[in-house]
């Protein structure tokens, strides 16, 4: 009698514990419970981080845990199955989708935001205008050295660094302004866009690409000034860059294609049940989702964008 009333006890231990706890990895997920991975490029990392506190919020039987890291990661997980949602900025190619197809699967492609690269440079560089085409000489080691965009400029050896070699950023530098052609063997690749922003403020002849959420000054709920320990450059599409056809990645600027450095947000979605991941996708979508986009700076892909007058710095 002993040991069977010791083992009802344990028994109902067990039970209770288990009761209230959110779902472990692996079990079965609804669109607002559950417990899943998702895999999301770094550089919406600030983005992805307040979606996520939200959506937790108004669905407190949610567990998702992000993996931030780079563009080729992501979709290495995606492509493992891994995860079954990543934040990229890019669609599936053919090949791909051709992949998954063959796997009974049917992954769709769904955009979120428009995004920009910002360019940064130092607080001592007073140099702040930039056109697309000196921006690609940089690039592919054509222009190394500040007096050759700026013959009055102090600054010596032009440091170009990237957040990671396998980041969007590198990747659309070398498919979208610089038409494939390979990146120069100069470039400092660092880990993150913080360690970016972090490198360019300690040294005064570097230029930083990163992304534009990153950017902002969070102590400015408009949106309309940047982060302080570096200013950003406004880029042409001109020959010349002048300050009447140079922008900033403002929002307004983003929305309207005035800014050259643009690119796409795409939720990556394979979930063939249903679950979790198309919650969240929903959710990032939807209202709510996309007001925090529109707070962060970038353009949402659904929510209206109103146009505001900007003066620049």
């Amino acid at each position: 009698m002993v040991k069977l009333f010791i083992t009802l006890l344990a028994g109902l231990l067990l039970l209770l514990g288990s009761c209230g706890s959110k779902p472990k990895p692996g079990e079965d997920d609804t669109l607002t419970s559950g417990n899943i991975q998702i895999a999301v490029d770094e550089t919406f990392r600030p983005i992805i981080e307040e979606e996520l506190q939200v959506f937790q919020a108004l669905n407190p039987e949610a567990t998702i845990r992000p993996i931030y890291c780079s563009e080729v990661e992501a979709m290495n997980l995606l492509l493992k199955d891994s995860v079954r949602l990543a934040i990229t900025t890019r669609q599936l190619t053919d090949k791909e989708v051709n992949y998954f197809n063959d796997k009974k699967f049917f992954p769709v492609s769904v955009k979120m935001a428009t995004d920009g690269l910002a360019l940064i440079v130092n607080e001592q560089n007073k140099d702040s205008l930039i056109t697309v085409n000196q921006f690609k000489k940089i690039l592919t080691g054509k222009v190394s050295d500040w007096k050759q965009l700026y013959p009055k400029s102090r600054l010596g050896k032009l440091q170009l660094v990237f957040d990671n070699p396998n980041s969007s950023t590198v990747h659309y530098a070398i498919d979208s302004i610089c038409g494939g052609q390979a990146l120069s063997d100069n470039l400092k690749a660092q880990k993150t866009n913080l360690e970016v922003i972090s490198y360019v403020a300690r040294h005064p002849d570097a230029l930083g690409v990163i992304g534009v959420n990153w950017v902002g000054n969070d102590a400015d709920s408009t949106r309309l000034s940047f982060h302080k320990a570096i200013r950003v450059m406004a880029v042409s599409r001109a020959d010349s860059a002048t300050v009447e056809n140079s922008f900033k990645p403002y929002q307004a600027y983003l929305a309207l294609n005035q800014y050259p450095l643009t690119r796409n947000v795409y939720i990556l979605l394979n979930d063939p049940k249903s679950g979790l991941p198309s919650g969240l996708s929903s959710f990032l979508t939807d209202f709510r989702g996309q007001r925090i986009i529109l707070k962060s700076g970038l353009v949402p892909a659904t929510a209206a964008v109103r146009i505001v007058n900007v003066q620049d710095e």
